[in-house]
């Protein structure tokens, strides 16, 4: 691939979405050809799906959720983020295959190896240049959310949480690229701790001031 893939990931409320923001403008204002999309989502068909499986209420069973992730998935990678990679941008994800180990393996149990099967099938074994996973303190869960809504995962008790932040960190420890990142700490310097990898991981290096 001609681009650059960053993936955020993290439990709900650990501050992805704000950090991918500034990522994105930090790109943006080095004149990088960027793009900055989520999972489940990121475009009409994965975004219905997204409707679907976060939907407070609804029943849905483990095997269930876990394929209607992978659907929306496919249709992600392959509808975005591999066109943008072959024409050379830069694409920032919110969320990618290892929440779904996290979330449906190591919190749900479904089997690792059958997740890690299906991740492989729904991203035609496309894997992130860099991943940035952002683990913070249960006591934030709640006061970080007191004035959100709760999705149907966001609803899950302090046992799936405590799990599923397991996952992630077993999950950075083994895969390239991937880095534990503090997200009790301050803004600020999360940011700047996102900068100096992005610099590390060579990101910049597709971008205008780099290349003249």
């Amino acid at each position: 691939m001609k681009g650059k893939f960053i993936v955020l990931e993290g439990p709900d409320r650990c501050g992805k979405s704000t950090q991918a923001k500034l990522l994105y403008n930090y790109l943006l204002e080095r004149g990088c050809d960027v793009i900055l999309t989520r999972e489940p989502g990121g475009t009409p068909a994965a975004e219905r799906i997204r409707q679907i499986v976060l939907e407070p209420g609804l029943d849905i069973r483990p095997v269930a959720e876990l394929l209607l992730y992978e659907a929306s998935r496919a249709q992600h990678t392959q509808e975005k983020i591999i066109p943008a990679l072959q024409a050379g941008k830069i694409v920032i994800c919110e969320r990618y295959t290892m929440s779904t180990c996290a979330y449906q393996g190591y919190a749900r149990g479904l089997d690792l190896n059958m997740i890690e099967t299906v991740n492989h099938i729904a991203t035609t074994g496309l894997k992130p240049d860099l991943t940035l996973v952002f683990l913070m303190s249960d006591k934030y869960f709640s006061s970080r959310g007191e004035y959100l809504f709760s999705d149907r995962l966001e609803r899950e008790d302090r046992e799936f949480r405590q799990n599923m932040r397991h996952g992630y960190q077993k999950l950075a420890e083994r895969t390239e690229n991937a880095y534990l990142i503090d997200a009790d700490a301050d803004v600020d310097a999360i940011r700047a701790q996102v900068a100096e990898l992005v610099e590390k991981h060579h990101i910049l290096d597709l971008c205008p001031s780099r290349k003249s």
